[in-house]
């Protein structure tokens, strides 16, 4: 009988206590991380789980992929960076800040730290990204109805609690259905699209653009007032008005009809919206391509 040879690792007992000690930190890391599919929460929840073994006075996280920046505490002289990716998906970027420099040590240990993060990273941009392929209309790529239905709600919650500002802008295309019925629908898709995008480029970029039906969008303002509202809403109504869209054989002059309401002490979600809708109306009525403020 062959004799069975076995390699042996030997540990000595502080080796074995520091190997015991890391892994109960990935595992508590891991476990916590699992409770959240929020960027945000999820750098907030592995800094402060690995702050007493790598002590920072300020993280920086941001993802391209989602315009999303996330900055809390202090900008320091030393920092490090890492750029986060798995099987060729970007995660993002970590910075860790302090006024001492990092020793090897920690940013090997870091590094191990790290890998707590991947996958949940990875996990939130799968959410993310098929929340906004659920909240985003396929044609105009703006937000729609349903993610206005949810935002609106937030926004105004904040709104009342911080006793900030809150407009929203109604915006109807004018004679949309003779743009149909000269072009197609292929003809009136152009036009969605081609308003869509003026309201994007017209509005700022804290301004949520959402189309809420038919030939139909909505801009949600936050802490802007009646005025400042009705200002962008005119430089909107002016984009529109001296865009000229070629479509095939055909030249549209396109206009459209804005109303505009503000948040008043009094309103729910459905008074301030059907303020602006109505507004909206009268703009039609009072020969379209105009805009009206609500009062």
């Amino acid at each position: 009988m062959k004799k069975k040879i076995t390699n042996l690792a030997l540990v000595n007992n502080k080796t074995y206590e520091a190997a015991k000690t890391a892994n109960l930190h990935h595992y508590d890391i891991s476990s916590a991380l699992q409770t959240t599919l929020d960027f945000n929460e999820l750098i907030a929840i592995f800094c402060d789980k690995i702050q007493a073994m790598i002590p920072h006075n300020g993280v920086l996280y941001r993802n391209p992929l989602f315009n999303l920046e996330y900055h809390t505490g202090i900008s320091t002289r030393h920092s490090c960076s890492y750029s986060l990716s798995l099987e060729e998906q970007s995660l993002g970027e970590l910075k860790l800040m302090r006024q001492q420099r990092f020793s090897d040590k920690e940013l090997n240990y870091l590094e191990t730290l790290l890998c707590c993060l991947i996958y949940p990273l990875k996990n939130a941009t799968l959410y993310r990204q098929a929340l906004q392929m659920a909240y985003t209309d396929p044609l105009t790529k703006t937000k729609n109805r349903t993610a206005f239905n949810d935002t609106i709600e937030r926004e105004y919650r904040l709104a009342n609690r911080n006793a900030n500002h809150l407009s929203l802008i109604f915006l109807d295309i004018d004679w949309f259905k003779t743009i149909n019925d000269s072009c197609g629908h292929e003809g009136g898709d152009t036009a969605l699209t081609s308003v869509a995008n003026l309201i994007k480029d017209s509005v700022r970029g804290s301004d949520l653009v959402f189309r809420y039906g038919g030939e139909e969008f909505v801009v949600l303002l936050s802490e802007t007032n009646l005025e400042d509202a009705g200002i962008i809403a005119e430089r909107i109504r002016m984009a529109i008005e001296n865009h000229t869209l070629a479509y095939g054989l055909e030249i549209l002059n396109m206009t459209a009809s804005l109303g505009v309401s503000s948040l008043r002490g009094n309103d729910s979600i459905e008074s301030l919206i059907n303020r602006a809708d109505s507004a909206m109306y009268q703009a039609k009525m009072n020969g379209k391509n105009n805009v009206k403020l609500a009062k």
